[in-house]
């Protein structure tokens, strides 16, 4: 089985890929990869997801867009990369595989994201508004690489953290709707967190999907 893992940062993705890892699956880190080429540009011989949270910084930031579109156009080439590998005759047919993408995957293209939905079952791991502050609170403490892509503005008089509480939500549902769209099956926040549900219960839920295949 090959699956991968989408949603926003902090719903579960990690957790959930190295459960899958311990459990016998190859698990692909996008974000260890992208810190790892951008180590040169962050100036860090080997980056780390907090250091290029840090070089990245806030959407108001003057440097913020460049950094943005550097961190993207990486982005691209990791996934490109990924999705290519899985295209080639596969010397291990049998082996199990867990993508742990990044929040910001559906910005890469059509023609990646197609392909990655032909190579893998696409598992959407929902982050519901009702924690859109806890998930706020976090990114202000410790960013994390967030691309807004054009979806931050701040209105006459607002201040920067009041422009990220309201913009916030607005960036969270426009990206559910996607990942939405992108996922061949979506596991609800409440339902992954849930006791008693860990990887077999996971699985179960991505082979829904195959189930539903013709034939």
């Amino acid at each position: 089985m090959r699956l991968s893992l989408v949603g926003m940062s902090g719903s579960g993705k990690s957790f959930w890929s190295g459960k899958l890892a311990r459990s016998g699956f190859r698990r692909v880190c996008c974000d260890d990869l992208i810190a790892v080429r951008l180590g040169n540009e962050i100036g860090q011989k080997h980056g780390s997801i907090a250091t290029v949270g840090r070089w990245m910084g806030f959407p108001f930031e003057p440097h913020y867009r460049e950094h943005e579109a550097a961190y993207l156009a990486c982005e691209m080439e990791v996934m490109a990369q990924i999705v290519g590998d899985f295209a080639k005759v596969d010397d291990k047919p049998e082996e199990a595989v867990v993508v742990d993408t990044t929040g910001s995957v559906i910005y890469t293209g059509e023609g990646i994201l197609s392909k990655l939905r032909e190579c893998t079952i696409v598992v959407h791991l929902s982050t519901p508004l009702e924690i859109q502050q806890v998930k706020l609170r976090a990114y202000k403490k410790n960013p994390r690489p967030i691309l807004w892509h054009d979806m931050f503005s701040k209105k006459p008089g607002e201040t920067n953290e009041q422009a990220l509480a309201r913009c916030y939500p607005q960036l969270l549902a426009s990206r559910e709707t996607q990942y939405e769209k992108l996922a061949h099956v979506t596991i609800s926040y409440y339902k992954h967190r849930k006791a008693g549900f860990g990887v077999e219960e996971l699985l179960r839920e991505a082979g829904r999907h195959l189930i539903r295949l013709p034939g």
